[in-house]
């Protein structure tokens, strides 16, 4: 069911002094530093200088393998707005969606791979990565989840677990790629002060008004579009795994809550043995392990949402009640760019 709002606590990421995007969508970032030497450096570039440089077939690796170039890519489209889900510089379905998205805006053939034209617009010249010293503050914020239904009712926030979980959020990156990046690093035992390397994301300028939001079920992806159907937003998502509660047609943006709080409805968990115990509906707190993130949209559809997960690697699968979660940092974004009485399209 859908939760009511709550106060909104907003939630930094973790930026870059802002660099140059052109209308064709190009990105440079100014900055000359050397790509870290933990990652693998790009075929024809020795070192992994910050030369500006065009796929071929020795730096586009197949899918499920690491690659400098992938990683380059993914961060590039997430700073024009076209997720490919949590970076983690790997070639994948998601990334392959992204890349389609971008190639069909900038009217290019929508391959989804990377051609030498299409990468040549994605350069990333510059700071692709930071180092991030672990406050205080961050340390504070952490929180054992609790078990049941009941226990976490009783938590004063759904707040992050561990300092990798927040990081990586914050990054906008898959854990495992975050322990790449910082191999000497005990995640079991980082304390306040602690310097790790980690992604440089960016919030993306869109280049129009939103007019409405375009979900495709077979495609597992949502997208914010212009009054002119052009693409300002492209992000991975879940759907329903019973194929009978997957809305299609037209809908509308019916609520709007950034930060909200849950309202765990022992109803809608048929298959809990807790809910069927449970006589009464529990509140929890908001949060980014909170069951629906970091924002709430309804739809009006009763129990119908686009929502963030505490799970964002998990985002692209068929396994929700039937609301479309995104991950937390897409559902922070595009809850502020909706407005009530916004078409929701669902197409097939």
């Amino acid at each position: 069911m859908p939760p009511p709002p709550a106060e909104s606590a907003g939630r930094p990421i973790l930026e870059a002094s802002p660099g140059v995007v052109t209308p064709l969508g190009t990105v440079v970032i100014r900055s000359n530093r050397p790509a870290p030497a933990d990652l693998p450096p790009v075929a024809g570039t020795p070192g992994g200088t910050n030369t500006p440089r065009v796929a071929d077939s020795a730096s586009v690796t197949p899918s499920g393998a690491f690659a400098r170039d992938v990683f380059e890519v993914q961060l590039a489209l997430s700073r024009l707005g076209f997720s490919s889900g949590s970076i983690d510089g790997k070639l994948g379905s998601q990334t392959r969606a992204a890349i389609r998205a971008y190639q069909e805006r900038e009217g290019l053939p929508p391959t989804g791979g990377l051609d030498a034209t299409t990468r040549a617009k994605l350069q990333l010249v510059g700071e692709a990565i930071l180092p991030y010293t672990v406050t205080d503050e961050d340390v504070q914020r952490l929180r054992p989840l609790a078990k049941t239904w009941l226990a976490k009712s009783e938590q004063d926030r759904m707040d992050y677990e561990t300092v990798l979980e927040l990081v990586s959020e914050k990054s906008h990156s898959h854990p495992a790629l975050i322990r790449q990046l910082n191999p000497g690093v005990d995640w079991d035992h980082i304390a306040a002060g602690s310097v790790v390397q980690l992604p440089v994301v960016e919030r993306p300028a869109l280049p129009g008004r939103a007019a409405s939001i375009r979900i495709f079920l077979s495609g597992k992806v949502l997208q914010l579009l212009d009054a002119e159907s052009r693409v300002l937003l492209h992000f991975p998502c879940s759907i329903a795994k019973d194929k009978e509660k997957r809305p299609v047609g037209e809908l509308h943006v019916e609520k709007i809550a950034p930060n909200p709080n849950y309202t765990f409805n022992p109803e809608v968990f048929p298959e809990s043995e807790e809910a069927r115990q449970l006589n009464r509906k529990l509140i929890l707190q908001p949060g980014p392990n909170n069951p629906v993130g970091v924002a709430w949209i309804s739809l009006d559809r009763p129990g119908y949402g686009i929502h963030g997960t505490p799970s964002p690697e998990q985002v692209g699968r068929t396994e929700s009640h039937g609301c479309f979660r995104l991950a937390n940092w897409n559902a922070e974004l595009l809850v502020k760019q909706v407005w009530i009485g916004m078409p929701v399209v669902v197409e097939p």
